[in-house]
């Protein structure tokens, strides 16, 4: 068995090599689902865990499965995350998760192979979940998704990005589409916090209770193109000014249900307009926004608050506006035995550890939501992410993988679901 020292060595190397995986000049990584960059990563990282033993599969969406059997016949155990980024966005998110899953699980299974007293009664599973990010393709979450059942796979081969490409002709022009399944008996996924909490502690590690609610809404706006001089105000119906609007609400929709006991966030992060011309009033407007809370009722309050407020944005307008896709989850807790047993295992290595809430979504989101699910941070650097300066260093990496793999090695002896 590989000793700590040369272990951590092996893993920073294989991160350094995959970081330069569609690698952007600021220092992060542009590899949006099932674009070139993102397939090119794919195939290293299949490279990589077939010279590790792994055996890789595909499911009809593009989750990517390396296997690891220790016990013919038994139950998996998955471990994972995913590979795909946001534009320049930061090489940690997510893909130090599936590489730090894919280390742990190889260090479990050579504990298995050696003389100790350690015997497992799972195998491993090492999943790189497809869209997470919803960049390209949406809904965020995507694979997972499918996956847990909430949406079909037809539906998500249908999906097109903005130019019109399917997501069954992305997967298939790199080639990580197949017809794998697999059921698995519980989950535990590592990231980095994508927030400061952890950081400015100076915690090592990050027991995530749960995750906060979020309610993410796609509209259209429809307004009526006119000229920008020779319209006067009155005789507009401007569509880029309600959709405006709305944003604008949307952030008093946060600061008014935040308080000492608990927050709101809400957020516009993508926007198109047509025509687009300088000299015309827009048509039509395309956003999507947010809506994220501490607890279930804070949130339905919120969101309320925040349609409340567009349909005043629709009289002052005169514009319509159509409500499209939505993507919602609740705020719900983890699991505690897997609380409690993340907890020991940290406990065991010497890591400091504190209990958090999860605002980003992930894939142990849905997860959770089916099998027995442990979700562990490592810090951010000032909590900066989706950003190509996001950073975790060396150290707080390498003591993720330690402790994932003691997690994994408790998990596939049993101590937190029964074979």
């Amino acid at each position: 068995m590989a000793t700590k020292d040369t272990a951590a060595a092996a893993f920073l190397e294989d991160f350094r090599s995959m970081s330069r995986n569609g690698a952007t000049p600021g220092g992060g990584v542009d590899r949006q689902a099932a674009t070139v960059a993102d397939g090119q990563n794919r195939n290293w990282f299949r490279g990589l865990v077939e010279g590790y033993g792994f055996d890789v599969r595909y499911d009809a969406v593009g989750n990517q499965f390396a296997l690891l059997e220790l016990v013919p016949g038994a139950p998996y155990i998955a471990v994972g995350s995913h590979l795909d980024s946001q534009p320049l966005g930061g090489k940690f998110d997510g893909a130090y998760g599936v590489l730090a899953g894919a280390h742990a699980a190889k260090a479990v299974a050579e504990l298995a192979a050696g003389a100790g007293e350690y015997a497992p009664k799972f195998n491993l599973a090492v999943i790189n979940w497809f869209n997470e990010e919803g960049c390209r393709f949406k809904p965020s979450m995507m694979g997972s998704s499918v996956f847990t059942g909430k949406i079909s796979a037809e539906q998500v081969l249908e999906t097109t990005d903005p130019h019109g490409v399917t997501v069954r002709e992305a997967l298939e022009a790199i080639g990580t589409i197949g017809d794998f399944s697999l059921d698995v008996a519980g989950y535990v996924e590592l990231h980095i916090e994508q927030g400061r909490s952890l950081d400015d502690a100076g915690i090592k590690i990050g027991l995530v209770e749960s995750t906060w609610g979020a309610n993410k809404y796609e509209f259209t706006v429809k307004g009526e193109q006119a000229h920008t001089g020779a319209t006067v105000i009155a005789d507009r119906r401007d569509a880029l000014f309600a959709a405006s609007s709305m944003i604008v609400a949307a952030r008093d929709v946060a600061d008014k249900f935040t308080d000492d006991d608990g927050m709101v966030i809400t957020s516009c992060g993508e926007i198109s307009v047509f025509p687009n011309s300088p000299v015309v009033v827009a048509s039509e407007v395309k956003l999507l926004i947010d809506v994220r809370a501490t607890d279930e009722q804070r949130l339905a309050d919120a969101d309320a608050e925040l349609f409340r407020r567009f349909a005043e944005v629709e009289e002052r307008s005169k514009c319509e506006i159509v409500r499209g896709a939505e993507h919602l989850w609740g705020s719900k807790e983890y699991d505690r035995r897997g609380l409690e047993l993340a907890a020991s295992a940290a406990d065991s290595l010497g890591l400091s550890k504190q209990v958090v809430r999860t605002l980003a979504g992930h894939d142990s989101t849905n997860m959770k939501d089916v099998v027995p699910t442990i979700m562990l941070f490592v810090p951010s650097v000032d909590g900066i992410t989706h950003n190509e300066a996001e950073y975790t260093t060396d150290d707080d990496m390498v003591d993720g993988v330690r402790l994932l793999t003691e997690v994994l090695r408790r998990v596939t002896a049993g101590e937190f679901v029964e074979a």
